[in-house]
């Protein structure tokens, strides 16, 4: 746990990136259900639009949406601008926003826009929020905590089929890390956390990230010969395979996620044990100048 006072969720103002749907959408209802006023932020208006008319239903004038793209930084710092116009702070701030690399495969089959995209959203999305929203954040004194999200699919150790994906995620973590050290360097207010959501198999919007891929990003090439598997897809893979799949509850999910950040923790993950244990034999290979074993999806 940091040594910074707990942040006080209710009465604070959130933002949540990717918060139409998915995990971020599970994280928005859970910070409203704690009391606080949260500015939803996502690229597709329709979803964002019944999303935050869904929510707004059962918590009036708290929850805002702005279409937002964070690939863009002027985008990000719109979205920044108009939280302080608005509420004149930000207190939690989620880099949420996520995509897929389109199917994986062997990465000298992908092609540069591949690269170009799963990075923008996955790396230069939370990066531009950081750039957009920490300054501003310790300007204002306020309390505040940055949360960014990674995965055990690359943040941990790489998935060798998912290489462009989990890499983005390595970044992320890496960049998280860097950021809560300069933080505990300079402010006894604001501090980050890592997210690598767990506990289940997720039924998110990254199975279908292609649906947002800019046409300017779009592959030229043909691809990879791979393609994005469905939900269920990838579900009846992981059966197919021995494994037991449990599908994670998203809301709960969120609330297990505010309460954590409440409490500032650095690293918000479930079922770390068989992590811990692979951490450790990475450990020994690196020390004995070997190639590391990876992580084993099942697949």
């Amino acid at each position: 746990m940091s040594d910074m006072a707990p942040i006080e969720v209710a009465g604070s103002v959130a933002v949540v990136t990717g918060g139409a749907s998915g995990i971020g959408r599970g994280i928005v209802r859970a910070l409203l259900e704690a009391g606080a006023t949260v500015m939803v932020a996502d690229i597709e208006q329709d979803v964002l639009d019944t999303t935050v008319a869904a929510l707004s239903a059962s918590h009036p004038g708290r929850v805002s949406g702005v279409v937002t793209d964070v690939i863009d930084d002027s985008s990000t710092d719109a979205l920044a601008d108009q939280v302080f116009a608005t509420h004149g702070r930000c207190n939690l701030l989620f880099n949420n926003a996520g995509v897929g690399s389109g199917g994986g495969g062997r990465m000298w089959t992908h092609e540069p826009n591949d690269w170009r995209w799963c990075y923008s959203v996955n790396v230069f999305g939370v990066a531009n929020g950081i750039m957009s929203f920490v300054g501003r954040m310790l300007e204002s004194g306020e309390p505040g905590h940055v949360v960014n999200t990674s995965s055990g699919d690359g943040g941990f150790a790489p998935v060798p089929n998912a290489g462009v994906y989990a890499s983005s995620k390595a970044a992320v973590s890496c960049l998280t890390e860097a950021l809560a050290h300069q933080l505990a360097e300079d402010s006894d207010q604001v501090g980050a956390s890592v997210f690598y959501p767990s506990g289940g198999l997720m039924d998110t919007g990254l199975f279908t990230s292609q649906r947002n891929r800019p046409t300017e990003l779009e592959r030229i090439r043909g691809g990879t010969g791979r393609v994005s598997m469905t939900f269920d897809e990838m579900k009846g893979l992981l059966e197919k395979g021995g494994r037991d799949v449990k599908v994670a509850d998203l809301d709960e999910m969120g609330r297990w996620v505010v309460d954590r950040v409440a409490n500032r923790q650095y690293v918000i993950a479930r079922d770390l044990d068989d992590t811990v244990d692979l951490l450790h034999r990475r450990a020994d290979a690196i020390g004995a100048l070997d190639l590391p074993p990876h992580h084993q999806m099942g697949l």
